[in-house]
């Protein structure tokens, strides 16, 4: 097993992976972080849970599109390994999404 750091939000998340998958991990990871950029632009002040929750929406949107085929007729087939390595990565910030809520703001 490795480990692999994740800049998400302005922050990094160490998480355990197969050997072999950081580099798509990270790719992923780049594309949430773009979420939370596309959030933190729409709506400033944004706390980060809520900068990590509107990320997930985002992607759980563009997840949506392409189950439903809403995406323009130009875009190319999605890949269905980087639609589950989606759904596992939204799992996993819904997972921390929900650890930080919990945990108590600081002042």
């Amino acid at each position: 097993m490795a480990e692999v750091s994740l800049p998400i939000g302005g922050r990094s998340y160490v998480i355990t992976c197969r050997d072999g998958d950081e580099a798509r991990l990270q790719h992923l990871a780049t594309l949430v972080d773009a979420k939370t950029q596309d959030a933190r632009r729409a709506v400033p002040g944004l706390t980060e849970v809520r900068q990590l929750l509107f990320a997930a929406l985002f992607l759980a949107d563009e997840l949506n599109d392409i189950r439903t085929g809403e995406l323009p007729a130009h875009s190319p087939a999605p890949d269905p390994r980087l639609s589950d390595a989606l759904e596992k990565l939204a799992d996993r910030m819904e997972s921390v999404v929900s650890r930080l809520a919990a945990s108590p703001q600081s002042a």
